[in-house]
């Protein structure tokens, strides 16, 4: 392992380490599978696949767009 050294502002420094104990594991250890599981999320391949899923909206909502960007209704 590679040491490092970060600097948290005071407020994300309790509350890691309240859901670190609550967890049952070291700090440290929260902070290693927080950034791995950043990793699955936000793959470097296919960034854009991190917003999958986080937008709502009603299912026409596509065709407004083509009117705004294209000037003409869907079909």
């Amino acid at each position: 392992m590679i040491p490092i050294q970060i600097s948290l502002d005071p407020e994300v420094y309790e509350q890691a380490e309240k859901v670190a104990r609550r967890r049952g594991i070291t700090l440290t250890e929260f902070c290693r599978r927080t950034l791995s599981e950043a990793f699955v999320r936000y793959p470097k391949d296919k960034p854009w696949i991190a917003y999958v899923g986080s937008l709502e909206g009603r299912a026409n909502d596509s065709c407004s767009v083509d009117v705004i960007l294209y000037g003409r209704k869907a079909r």
